[in-house]
């Protein structure tokens, strides 16, 4: 049975890839803020599937002492984890000279440092193994940066230039590095829209695109996954 480690696993992106995992038979170590929502969507995951493990942490994954005790956490308790998905993340609509001084570093920790702690922490266990895969969850802002959203573009472009990196290290010892780049999904950034539904991506479609990807044969990788909205961004 395989393992995955996912940040910010109750909401959004993170939720359904959880849900999709635990379908595949993958056992599960999740983490959120809320000790309640944890609770409950570890009731909902051992629903689907009860023969997986699944295993929580209250974690501010934006924290880096917190987030290395949970992936240890995550390690003692269910060995070696083959996948991990970064997901945590978060988007300030604020341009670079109208934010505060304090935003660059919070979103800096938010949206890019934790995928490089856990690449530390996990890197070198998986090219030992000879096995393992990383998904990093990006933005089309990685690629067209949104003015209005400057420093989330910034971090974001960073995320996307930490997965290459990754994936020239990794690529002599069998380990899978993927940049998911998803344009406008219905998380719960946009609670409250009046928006259809169906111009946007769901979080169900990049879930169902991770698990495929990660089905792939041992002599595949696919680098860069890009799912927009049909009609465009939103």
């Amino acid at each position: 049975m395989k393992n995955a480690l996912i940040t910010a696993s109750t909401k959004g992106i993170g939720r359904s890839v959880a849900l999709a995992f635990a379908k595949e038979g993958i056992s599960l170590a999740i983490c959120s803020r809320n000790a309640d929502d944890l609770h409950a969507f570890k009731a909902e995951l051992l629903a689907a599937n009860p023969r997986i493990k699944v295993v929580t942490s209250v974690t501010d994954g934006s924290v880096k002492e917190q987030l290395l005790d949970f992936a240890q956490m995550a390690e003692t308790e269910l060995g070696f984890i083959d996948i991990v998905v970064n997901n945590l993340g978060m988007f300030d609509p604020v341009s670079i000279l109208d934010e505060s001084d304090q935003a660059f570093d919070k979103q800096l920790h938010t949206n890019l440092m934790p995928a490089y702690h856990l690449y530390k922490f996990f890197g070198r266990k998986m090219m030992t193994a000879r096995k393992g895969h990383f998904f990093s969850i990006c933005s089309v802002a990685s690629l067209d940066p949104i003015a209005a959203a400057g420093t989330y573009s910034v971090t974001k472009y960073a995320l996307l230039g930490l997965c290459k990196v990754m994936r020239q290290e990794m690529m002599p010892y069998d380990v899978k590095v993927t940049a998911v780049i998803p344009g406008s999904t219905l998380t719960n950034s946009w609670a409250g829209t009046t928006i259809d539904k169906n111009k946007f991506v769901s979080p169900d479609d990049v879930a169902s695109a991770i698990v495929n990807i990660h089905k792939m044969s041992i002599g595949a990788n696919v680098d860069e996954i890009i799912i927009r909205p049909t009609g465009g961004q939103v």
